[in-house]
Parts: C-alpha cells; structure tokens; sequence
C-alpha cells in the first residue's frame, strides 16, 4: 500500500525519486493502486496549472525526439524546468512498448531541470497514453514550468493531445506539397504553430518552400484561438537552430489565451470532456462485462457474420439488456 501523503509531500518538494513513484502509480491499472493514485491527485491538484502545457506532433520521420530534446535544452539553459511524456507506440498483440524515447533524449534526460518519462500508450485511443492527463498533472505539482507532450502521430492521437495541452505545435517536413497533403485538416486546425523541421543543408530551400505552401494553407482555415493567426516557423532540430523563436511564438500564443480568458476557458472545456470520456470508457467496460452481455455477444456476432441481422439491430439487442436489467431494478 502507497504512503499517499508521504509520496505527495516528495512530489511537491521536487524530489525524482518521489516523481517516478508517483507516475507509476498513476500509470498503474489495478484497482487498488488506481484508489491511491486518486487520493495522490487530490492532495496534489493544488499545486497544478501553473505549467505551460505544449502538445508536438508530426508524421513519423519528422524528428519529433530531436526536435523535443532541442527546445528542452533551450528552456533548460533558460532557467526553465521541463517534463517530458513521451507516447510510446504499444504493440496491440503483447502491450510491450518500445519506450524509446529516454535513450533518444540522453542530453535533456541527463539534466537536473529536466524530467523525461516515456509511456506505453496501451491501445488507448490514437497511442496516447490513457493516463497521460493525470501524469501532466503530477509533472505540474513537482514544479516543472513546462510540460511537453510528444505523440506518436498517428491521427487520432493529436486530437486527443489537443485536449490536454494549452498550445499545440505541428511540426513539418521540407518538401510539404506531399507532407501537406498527408496531413489532415482537422489536424492542422489543430496548430497553434507550425514548424518546419531539417531546415538546414541541402534541405533549406526545400524547407523554404513547404514553409510557404504551409501558410498558403493556413489561410483558408480556421484557427483553434481566436485572434491568433497560426505562425510558420523554420527550425533545424540537429542543429538547435529556432528554437528561441518557436518558444517566443508559444509564449505569444499562451499570452493572448491568459489575456483574453481562452486558457481558462480551454482547460474547463478540456475537463469537462475528460470527464466524459472517462464515463464513456467506464461505461463500455462495465457493459461487456455484464454476464449477460456476455453470453448473448458471440450469438449476436455470429448472426451478424452470417447476415442475419445488421450491426444496428445487434446493438439493439444488446442494449436492450442493459435497459430490461434497469427496469428490473426499479420493479
């Protein structure tokens, strides 16, 4: 059993050890040690919110760790204390994780100011960690000023990054007349800046050029913040070149959402459907776990398969359990 108030107090005294502790704790699925984790929250919720939270996506290949471990240099040298929770793809036959990302960062994993934690997403929807939002919470209560939240991107997950960090930065390929197009455009909606990434050598005009065409883009489409218009940044992550500009850009953006009462506003928004979700997936998990559920699915599925019935009628009949069962109880 986890000495709740003795973990809390080492968390908000800065203590790694106490961080790492508190993190596996919120990360775990039994039963027992998801109750603690919520006592843990509870007595830490106080000291969070103050951090800036930055979401970094992009296709894989764009150099997200590099370009992560470059801005967490930069802001280290600042002065700043960084976190990073970096998604790790799980496999969807054994759950391993690769949990790479730590011996991408060796510099910034290395530093005293700076606190990088790698998680298996486990399945959850788009690779993002399930428990990610209460681990970017325990980061704010150690202190940390900024927490970056690295994902997989894989589509999903930047919707779901989205709804848990105040600013959210896209990173980009040179060459972006095809990158452009494989990027949805919900998800570059989703930018409040962009960055072109490999800006450097042979690769600079080409990354001139998708800077271009990057804006172009931008202009037929709505911005997440009102009143901002998305900026599109050059960076070399190798290099550690733009990395003070890409942060004035996110400072901007974290500056007018505090100014014009966005932020609290967006992290209202953001608990709101965290809560939903969480009674979402609460939900499902209870419903096939009913004995009757269970027993009828395979019959249902086999009917489907055999079409006999649709999908929607299966469905029907399902719920309808659930909705006998309920009348049951008030009878």
């Amino acid at each position: 059993m986890a000495d709740v108030e003795g973990l809390a107090s080492g968390v908000i005294a800065g203590e790694r050890r106490a961080l790492a502790k508190a993190l596996t704790l919120v990360e775990s699925t039994r039963d027992d040690h998801q109750g603690e984790a919520q006592r843990l929250l509870e007595r830490l919720l106080p000291r969070t919110g103050r951090a800036a939270r930055v979401g970094v996506s992009g296709v894989p290949g764009v150099g997200k760790s590099t370009f992560i471990e470059a801005l967490g240099m930069y802001l280290v040298d600042e002065g700043a204390r960084v976190a990073v929770l970096a998604v790790d793809p799980s496999s969807t036959l054994s759950g391993g994780s690769v949990l790479g990302d730590k011996t991408r960062m060796v510099r910034l994993a290395a530093s005293e100011r700076a606190f990088v934690r790698p998680t298996p997403a486990s399945g959850s929807l788009g690779g993002v960690a399930r428990r990610t939002r209460e681990a970017l919470l325990v980061c704010e209560a150690a202190g940390y000023d900024v927490v970056l939240v690295e994902t997989v991107g894989v589509g999903q997950s930047e919707f779901a990054v989205a709804s848990m960090v105040d600013s959210f930065l896209l990173l980009a390929l040179p060459g972006a007349g095809d990158e452009l197009q494989g990027i949805k455009r919900g998800i570059l909606e989703l930018a409040d800046v962009l960055a072109v990434n490999k800006a450097d050598g042979d690769g600079l005009r080409r990354a001139e050029q998708a800077a271009a065409e990057a804006r172009a883009a931008l202009r037929f489409l709505r911005s997440a913040t009102d009143g901002w218009t998305p900026p599109v940044l050059l960076v070399s992550a190798r290099e550690g070149r733009g990395m003070a500009l890409v942060w004035e850009r996110l400072l901007e953006h974290r500056r007018l959402l505090e100014r014009s009462g966005q932020l609290e506003q967006k992290r209202a928004v953001q608990q709101e459907s965290w809560l939903f979700s969480l009674l979402r997936e609460g939900l499902e998990a209870r419903f096939f776990a009913r004995p009757d559920v269970k027993a009828s699915l395979d019959d249902v599925l086999a009917q489907i398969a055999a079409r006999r019935i649709t999908p929607t009628e299966g469905a029907r009949r399902l719920l309808a359990l659930a909705d006998a069962s309920a009348s049951a109880t008030r009878g």
